[in-house]
């Protein structure tokens, strides 16, 4: 018996007899839009949950495979899309709630079962009787006179198929269920390290005088009995990096940030980091690829690694020269100050706001009193009521899982209901950093009627102070936007099956309606209608909007190489063609110096904590933001060489093309259909001021 299979049979055991009467998420989600009763779901009901319709989906799938009537699209390639709802619904709150408001109980559920998951995931993909019966229908599509639609998820599903081990002999699926279990569950667990690290550190200042530079609502929230209590969280450690006058702390803080997993303690994960890179070569070349870059990204729209490492390579070099000239001016500005040492990475945040002010007379503190977080919210509601008539209602009868969060219905311009949207804004000790979008329940068409989507997003902004105001950076502003384009996505999706809807597109595809939406949150004309100060109600001045043009491009040279930095690294772990032996730190040491990276410079991530790579789905694909940046600079150009940024026509061409599409073609195709041609990657190096030789996207 393979382990996932004992772990199955284990947790059956332990949990079989628990009443499926008195689980609440084993009871049809009955309140209004079928959303999960929060209130009533407590830990100890996830596992028996995930059990028991693990067990009804294979009921269901059973049936399909047992049918004696030939195999056809309707009653093999539809009936498969509608498999294991219950199992989705039970697994999107488990997860959502495993990111949003985990604990330890949680964490253990996760742990126990990942393997189950996972041979769950497996004895679908890797049943011959199944296979054949997708097979039969997708050697004899002609036969069947599909539609666009009904074309892409048979070719899809037949893809996952063989992409998941149906043609491997007996030996090679039993090999490739063992390292599909133990990467699902190393991959919980460098979250988890990752999570409890952040959690575990505090920087913890006695002496007032050690807080000089930092603004005072910093001051404020970090007090506490008299001490100021400083953490990881990027609310906290971003701004002191940003303004602590004292250089010895922003090095203490830097320090512990920049050695998130790597302390060789019991949240270490550089062991884990090697272990997944190696099992996921493992993995593809099993599966007849070249490495698991070559796996990963076949189904993209950049196809090999050759052509993401094309794109980051154009863009590196004149990334790399604008930084090392930022660098020469924050080494000139520190000599002001008395200091020779070279440019540290806890000195650039610090002094890049510093010249930033000096250069374009630009203070972030006094931007953000017109960036409130409801004053945002309202601005992102206006631009979107603008471009697709949307109007969001909030109610407070739905369901929560903590009191943080809101929730709001979502009408479409005829009055329709478009879906249900959550909230949840602050970071909490519950919640795993950074900022995402997920969904409750995605779109599709259930007899005959658009089922609605419940969609959420979820950030850690800046805490509201203690009149309860949230005064957000602009940066976070803008990740506001770009969360919200995610959950246009979901919301507007208007496909008949489920694993089509939304969301369910490519990697390097999917940030195109987030990233876009960007763009609004810095046009002028779009600023002046939000952007108003929390206590005055005064629209933001044409001068700062002015300043913060100005300073559009600053700092674009580190951004970039730091974002391109974090990318190559990934792909040099995927791309790998035997197994990496070497110590994590000397691999990472070594791409970085095969890259030229600056040394006041780090990869955003480095591997001991690039939860994208090693506890998301971007492995050999966090690339796909600056591919899908490329896509949205040209797509806003659209609307801004139209003279109109709120230009009906775009819009709607946007909708129809992009956010209602799903993943319905392909997303090349469906690019082209909104711009009339491929995309420019012109209008990206402009809005970073990068000065480049003539390059475009390549597709092969």
């Amino acid at each position: 018996m393979s382990l996932a299979a004992a772990a199955f049979s284990a947790c059956k055991n332990n949990h079989e007899n628990i009443a499926t009467k008195d689980n609440p998420l084993l009871n049809p989600f009955t309140s209004r839009y079928g959303i999960a009763p929060f209130e009533e779901i407590k830990d100890e009901h996830f596992a028996p949950a995930i059990v028991r319709s693990i067990d009804m989906a294979n009921e269901e799938l059973q049936l399909i495979t047992e049918n004696k009537e030939a195999p056809t699209f309707e009653n093999t390639i539809a009936a498969l899309d509608r498999v294991g709802q219950t199992l989705t619904d039970v697994t999107n709150v488990f997860y959502y709630y495993l990111g949003a408001n985990t604990n330890d109980k949680l964490q253990k559920v996760a742990e126990e079962m990942s393997p189950v998951l996972s041979k769950y995931s497996d004895d679908i993909y890797l049943n011959d009787k199944l296979f054949a019966r997708v097979k039969s229908v997708y050697d004899n599509k002609e036969a069947f006179q599909l539609n666009k639609e009904q074309s892409t998820l048979l070719d899809k599903t037949y893809k996952h198929f063989v992409r998941s081990g149906a043609n491997l002999d007996e030996k090679g699926k039993e090999r490739l269920r063992t390292i599909n279990a133990e990467l699902s569950r190393l991959s919980l667990n460098f979250g988890d390290n990752v999570l409890g690290e952040i959690n575990n550190y505090q920087l913890v200042i006695e002496k007032k005088e050690d807080l000089a530079g930092l603004p005072e609502e910093l001051i404020d929230a970090a007090a506490k009995d008299n001490k100021w209590v400083f953490t990881l969280q990027n609310p906290s450690v971003m701004p002191f990096l940003q303004y602590a006058d004292n250089r010895t702390l922003r090095r203490r803080i830097w320090e512990a940030y920049k050695n998130v997993g790597n302390n060789g303690n019991k949240y270490d994960n550089k062991v884990l980091a090697l272990q997944m890179s190696n099992l996921r070569r493992e993995k593809a070349q099993l599966l007849g690829y070249e490495t698991f870059a070559h796996y990963s990204l076949e189904e993209t729209m950049a196809k090999t690694p050759d052509n993401v490492y094309k794109l980051l390579n154009q863009l590196w070099e004149p990334a790399l020269e604008k930084s090392k000239t930022e660098a020469s001016a924050i080494k000139e500005r520190m000599q002001k100050d008395g200091i020779t040492d070279e440019v540290k990475p806890y000195d650039w945040r610090y002094y890049a706001e510093k010249i930033r002010k000096e250069k374009y007379d630009l203070n972030e503190q006094e931007l953000k009193p017109y960036f409130e977080l409801k004053n945002v919210r309202d601005g992102i509601f206006m631009v979107t009521q603008k471009l697709w008539g949307l109007t969001f209602k909030e109610v407070t009868t739905l369901p929560k899982y903590h009191k943080d969060v809101t929730t709001w219905e979502v009408y479409d311009a005829d009055s329709t209901l478009a879906g249900i949207l959550y909230m949840d804004m602050h970071p909490r000790a519950s919640k795993r950093g950074g900022a995402w979008m997920t969904s409750f329940r995605d779109q599709q068409m259930k007899d005959g009627k658009r089922q609605i989507p419940v969609i959420a997003i979820v950030c850690n902004f800046t805490p509201p102070n203690a009149n309860g105001v949230s005064l957000l950076t602009f940066d976070e502003t803008t990740t506001f936007f770009h969360e919200f384009g995610h959950a246009l996505h979901g919301l507007l999706s208007n496909t008949n099956y489920l694993t089509l809807a939304g969301t369910n597109v490519s990697r390097d595809f999917v940030e195109l309606p987030s990233q876009v939406m960007e763009n609004w949150a810095a046009d002028p004309v779009v600023m002046k209608m939000y952007a108003k100060h929390y206590q005055t109600g005064e629209v933001i001045p044409d001068e700062l909007i002015r300043k913060i043009q100005n300073a559009g491009t600053f700092d674009q040279g580190f951004a970039t190489v730091e974002y391109l930095a974090a990318s190559l690294l990934d792909l040099d772990y995927h791309s790998a063609k035997e197994n990496i032996k070497m110590d994590i730190n000397e691999f990472e040491r070594q791409s970085v110096q095969k890259m030229g990276l600056i040394d006041a410079i780090i990869p955003r991530y480095r591997t001991t904590y690039f939860r994208h790579v090693f506890a998301g789905g971007y492995s050999a694909g966090y690339y796909s933001y600056i591919w899908s940046g490329v896509l949205d600079t040209d797509a806003f150009d659209a609307f801004k060489s139209s003279g109109d940024v709120f230009n009906k026509e775009k819009a709607a061409g946007f909708r129809k093309h992009i956010l209602e599409k799903g993943g319905t073609e392909d997303p090349a195709e469906l690019y082209r259909r909104f711009r009339g041609h491929d995309p420019s990657i012109k209008p990206l190096l402009k809005k970073r001021g990068l000065v480049a030789p003539s390059v475009s996207v390549q597709e092969n």
